[in-house]
């Protein structure tokens, strides 16, 4: 059975990711789009005997192609030419929403417009008249409360339907004779059978830099061209004519949810209400904070019980496997090695989760663009856009999204600005090494020990970004504009699918690139410069340090001699380039322990005091990200930007714990 390709579409926080869950269930699967590292989710559905294969669309205002979202929407639609394109249209903003209806419609795809959240309309006193609006716009139209899964076997009996209609050609009646110039001429080309001319020319009159190349390497290239040029001159230039145009479907759109929309009733509701503290001049920073402790508060002291029982479980692990296994070298690699190396890190994943299922449930409430817009004030004191708030409130959970999530920050200045300070937030990847050291050397005093690393890092972002502001990227922010959500109902089905997601990267790195990192780690432990020196090396200090770790880690030694570290503290750095886990694994390793004990264990062995541990954690929170968010700020803003960051956090990395220990010296 052929399968046919379906697409959904829609603006941010209309629903359509709630949707698209309901239209697919369980039959997803996660990608990325070629070329960027931004997330691809695909899913399948049968409607009446019929196969599809549904692709979720970036959520997006416009199709404009300004911003990286915006381009990889258009240029599917454009290229795979999807069978029917879904529209998720929010309906308690209806006018607003139909601008990107409308553009759909100018490319001459097949569009259902799927109406969400009617429930909310009516709660701001709108009652809207589905089919005055089907009517009003020629495509059909299915009203839908996506939370509660209503309307959903309707739209796919739309969505099959709209199979066997034609495409709708929408006109503009102050820019039809324009249009027509164009198209006449456009169409005259086999290059553009597979694209609207219409919307070529409407694209052109816009200035669309992709089309415009397009059409200059046609065969009617010139011709098309000069036709413009008269036209932008007509229409009393460049701006003016994308003003134009963009009245022109304001004005539709305006006309349409006018004759759709029969009865409004001004009512104050429970956003509105709520708005008044959270986003209030004064009020609204206290709030951010405390939702942001909580937050953490609730990560923290929930995760103590299932980490204790993952610790407990891993220690009889290693110790029951490695004494079942006669031969001792692969006693040793899966005892000392894989087990107490994975299991030291793996211990850390209710913690993880639990972060991951608080930062969900504040994104999905709608909270998060409050917080965006109440530190909009502050960040552009430091040169940084009130968007960048998210990107690096997502860095809290895992800076390989957080740096993707930039793209949504239109000015390109501002995007690479926040990319390069993204790794200073502390992803929960370095959540391990606070808490082994904080527990270790600061009893009783964890939780301020480590909001500590956390409000550092921020610190630092900003008057890095402040820095760099003034020198690489001079110029004020661009304009914070941001639409404001409506506050959800928790939606459990999708905050614990969003947990699981961030959840299982996180494993999978455990199990691909840490598990990697502590076999090398073992392999390098038990040989040297002098061969083999057998598992014994992991019970002889000694026999450690005839070893390669022991080698690689007196070489750097005397540059990290002046923080009073020692050579198994410099290895856990190098390892921790891989991913900063691994900083666990590593020390767990080479001092014979998994994650039980190795805190009672650097504590007895001296390698470290309370100020020189404090100094550690300083420099794992600040020196090069992984290997993973490298490469995510290589495919975002270019190798150039990527090795800049590493760089720039090496040498802040090395100040910082150095002015910590000379200063906390001083002061002790």
């Amino acid at each position: 059975m052929d399968e046919l390709t379906l697409a959904i579409i829609g603006n941010p926080n209309s629903g359509k990711t709630t949707l698209f869950n309901a239209l697919t269930g369980l039959k997803q699967k996660v990608a990325n789009w070629p070329g960027v590292t931004v997330e691809k989710k695909e899913g399948e559905l049968e409607i009446k005997g019929k196969r599809f294969r549904l692709v979720d669309l970036p959520g997006v205002y416009s199709l404009a192609a300004h911003s990286i979202d915006e381009k990889i929407a258009r240029d599917f639609i454009l290229n795979e030419r999807p069978e029917v394109v879904i529209d998720v249209v929010d309906a308690s903003a209806l006018e607003r929403n139909l601008y990107l209806a409308l553009q759909l419609l100018e490319m001459g795809v097949k569009v259902v417009i799927a109406l969400n959240k009617m429930d909310l309309a009516e709660e701001k006193g709108l009652r809207i008249d589905p089919k005055k609006l089907e009517e009003a716009l020629g495509v059909p139209v299915v009203p839908t409360i996506g939370t509660k899964k209503q309307g959903i076997e309707e739209l796919k009996e739309a969505i099959y339907n709209a199979l066997k209609a034609s495409p709708l050609e929408i006109k503009y009646p102050s820019l039809e004779p324009y249009i027509e110039r164009l198209a006449k001429i456009i169409e005259n080309d086999e290059k553009f059978s597979r694209m609207n001319p219409r919307w070529v020319a409407l694209r052109l009159i816009e200035g669309d830099e992709d089309i415009v190349k397009l059409v200059k390497d046609s065969s009617v290239g010139s011709q098309a061209l000069e036709e413009l040029k008269k036209i932008i001159q007509e229409l009393g230039g460049e701006d003016e004519a994308k003003l134009r145009v963009a009245d022109a479907r304001y004005r539709f759109a305006s006309e349409i949810a006018r004759k759709a929309i029969v009865a409004r009733e001004e009512r104050l509701t429970l956003t509105e209400m709520l708005d008044e503290v959270f986003t209030h001049k004064y009020f609204g920073i206290p709030v951010f904070i405390t939702f942001v402790w909580m937050a953490f508060k609730f990560a923290l002291d929930i995760a103590g019980p299932f980490i204790d029982i993952t610790d407990m479980f891993f220690g009889w692990l290693a110790e029951t496997v490695g004494g079942a296994i006669g031969n001792e070298v692969l006693a040793s690699l899966i005892g000392d090695g894989i087990i107490a190396g994975v299991g030291s890190v793996l211990v850390f994943v209710p913690q993880i989760a639990f972060l991951f299922l608080a930062f969900a449930w504040l994104e999905d409430s709608g909270y998060m663009a409050r917080a965006a817009f109440v530190m909009d004030r502050i960040m552009s004191r430091f040169g940084l856009h009130g968007k960048s708030l998210i990107p690096l409130l997502l860095g809290f959970s895992c800076n390989v999204p957080a740096v993707m999530a930039a793209r949504t920050l239109e000015d390109e200045k501002d995007r690479i600005l926040t990319v390069i300070v993204n790794p200073l937030m502390s992803c929960s990847a370095r959540l391990p090494v606070y808490a082994l050291f904080a527990g270790a050397f600061f009893v009783g005093r964890e939780g301020m020990v480590v909001t500590t690393m956390y409000l550092m890092g921020i610190a630092l972002a900003l008057v890095v970004a402040l820095i760099f502001r003034k020198t690489l990227f001079k110029g004020e922010p661009s304009p914070f504009v941001m639409e404001l959500p409506p506050y959800n109902r928790p939606n459990w089905g999708l905050i614990l699918s969003v947990t699981w997601t961030r959840t299982q990267k996180f494993l999978k790195k455990a199990g691909t690139i840490i598990f990697g990192t502590v076999v090398l780690i073992w392999l390098l432990s038990v040989t040297g410069p002098g061969g083999y020196l057998g598992p014994e090396a992991f019970e002889s200090a000694e026999l450690l340090e005839k070893s390669w770790v022991g080698f690689l880690g007196h070489a750097l030694e005397p540059l990290f001699r002046p923080m009073g570290w020692d050579w198994k503290a410099v290895a856990g750095l190098i390892f921790g380039l891989l991913a900063k886990e691994v900083v666990v694994g590593t020390l767990g390793i080479l001092h014979g322990v998994g994650e039980e004990g190795l805190a009672e264990v650097l504590v007895a062995a001296g390698d470290f005091t309370p100020l020189t541990a404090f100094a550690y954690m300083a420099f794992v929170l600040i020196y090069v990200p992984c290997i993973a968010t490298i490469g995510a700020i290589r495919q975002e803003i270019g190798g150039k930007w990527a090795a800049f960051t590493v760089i720039y956090e090496i040498v802040l990395a090395y100040v910082v714990a150095l002015t910590i220990v000379l200063i906390g010296g001083a002061l002790l």
